[in-house]
């Protein structure tokens, strides 16, 4: 499996903000398609946002449009996923993906990262 870390989840109040990083190693991040994926207690796992190739195309859910932003850094071998006016409905165990190049938000996404937990409350 290629590995994959995810960081930057925490705390916040609604109307905050956070960055999600999603750091490789043993590959390099730019030859797949990164994909970001929550899933809150009871829910099923939502696709938020992939990104291709550093010049190809990018998706973000209908739930997260406008407000979530996915990049990435090639020099660092990262991608990101800024999160602002966080919700409630926002808080949720967040993935990253990796999937060969070509993929959607439907997959097939083969490695994945151990999540980190955002929470959005008062």
């Amino acid at each position: 499996q290629l590995q994959l870390v995810e960081s930057g989840g925490g705390l916040v109040q609604p109307g905050g903000s956070l960055r999600l990083s999603c750091a490789a190693s043993g590959f390099t991040l730019d030859y797949y398609v990164i994909g970001w994926f929550r899933q809150a207690p009871g829910k099923e796992r939502e696709g938020v946002s992939c990104i291709s190739s550093s010049d190809g195309p990018t998706y973000y859910a209908d739930s997260v449009k406008g407000r979530f932003t996915i990049s990435r850094d090639n020099a660092k071998n990262t991608v990101y996923l800024q999160m602002n006016s966080l919700k409630p409905e926002d808080t949720a165990v967040y993935y990253c993906a990796a999937g060969p190049l070509g993929v959607t938000m439907e997959g097939p996404y083969d490695d994945w990262g151990q999540g980190t937990q955002v929470t959005v409350s008062s």
